[in-house]
């Protein structure tokens, strides 16, 4: 069992609107995953939504404009800022600073993890599925 994710040796996953550099994997744990968010200038993934999660976020560089909800309510974000995600709560994050926006993301399923999405890399098949982005081009490990 380890104890310990160096956060210098990540899974890379770059999708066209923004990388994912996952630190633990949700194989390697029973109700939780942790990744490093990295979202260039004016990018922002797309409006989503978790069932099975509530996310916390943990700002740690640049700027950024979270939506929540069908109407996209906006507050900023800056480092040192903490966002908690809701389970089934539509949200997006968009940078809006020159340098890219980075941020911890811890994931906290709800009942476990996922039986259908058992891995980060089957969850990020589902990602890519579902955007109608390209998964071999994202995967960069």
């Amino acid at each position: 069992m380890k104890f310990v994710f160096p956060t210098s040796r990540v899974k890379r996953y770059e999708f066209p609107t923004h990388i994912n550099d996952l630190v633990v994997d949700r194989a390697d744990a029973e109700t939780s995953e942790v990744f490093v968010v990295v979202i260039r200038h004016g990018k922002a993934p797309p409006l989503h939504q978790h069932d099975d999660t509530e996310q916390v976020f943990y700002v740690l560089r640049g700027t950024g404009v979270l939506s929540i909800g069908a109407k996209r309510k906006k507050f900023p974000v800056k480092p040192g800022d903490v966002v908690r995600i809701p389970p089934h709560t539509l949200h997006s994050i968009e940078c809006n600073s020159k340098k890219s926006l980075v941020y911890l993301a811890i994931d906290c399923f709800l009942g476990g993890r996922p039986k259908n999405e058992p891995t980060w890399d089957s969850h990020a098949r589902v990602i890519c599925q579902q955007n109608g982005w390209n998964y071999r081009q994202a995967k960069k490990f």
